[in-house]
């Protein structure tokens, strides 16, 4: 069943008051009761935000934005780089979830970062470091690095899918770096 979502704006704004309350938090708040579970069961999931991110341990969406279950719809892959089966993901939560909100989330000491900035891996890391070194190009930071690696995947969504805002009920693709030691997530402009 298609839900029209919540505007953008205001998903972005439940997303930055969830990651103040996870700055000081010891467990994630979100709601993962047995009643939620049973209601999403039942009634489907309707997300208010659709989060890329990299397949990092240290970084966990729903903790960080203290959601729970159904709140958000996260997208996992080393580097938070996207091809067509990370679009194909993203299209799916936007056209049939509703979901007005998309927000590709890096980290700081990022190892597929890291890993495009020092070296030259085989395999189909290679093809991850690859993608990563599109963005970057010449770039030795590494925070640096990381930004251009998150706008890239922001301007892959939107030139690939249309979704770059402009009103209350068009889907909006925003950019974030998420600091793996303080907590806090910075939106980028």
């Amino acid at each position: 069943m298609h839900n029209s979502g919540i505007p953008a704006a205001k998903a972005l704004e439940k997303l930055r008051d969830g990651n103040k309350r996870y700055l000081d938090a010891t467990a994630n708040p979100g709601d993962v009761s047995p009643a939620i579970r049973k209601k999403t069961c039942d009634e489907g999931q309707f997300p208010y935000a659709i989060v890329i991110t990299c397949s990092d341990s240290r970084v966990i969406p729903e903790s960080i934005f203290s959601a729970g279950i159904g709140e958000i719809f996260t997208i996992r892959v080393a580097g938070n780089v996207m091809d067509n089966h990370q679009l194909g993901s993203v299209q799916y939560a936007a056209g049939h979830l509703g979901t007005k909100l998309v927000v590709v989330l890096g980290h700081t000491h990022c190892g597929a970062v890291g890993a495009a900035l020092g070296s030259d891996p085989e395999g189909y890391i290679k093809t991850l470091t690859d993608e990563i070194k599109k963005a970057i190009g010449d770039e030795k930071d590494e925070l640096a690095a990381c930004r251009k690696n998150v706008e890239r995947s922001v301007s892959i969504i939107k030139d690939s899918l249309g979704y770059k805002g402009g009103d209350e009920d068009a889907v909006t693709t925003v950019g974030a770096i998420y600091n793996i030691e303080s907590g806090e997530v910075e939106f980028l402009d």
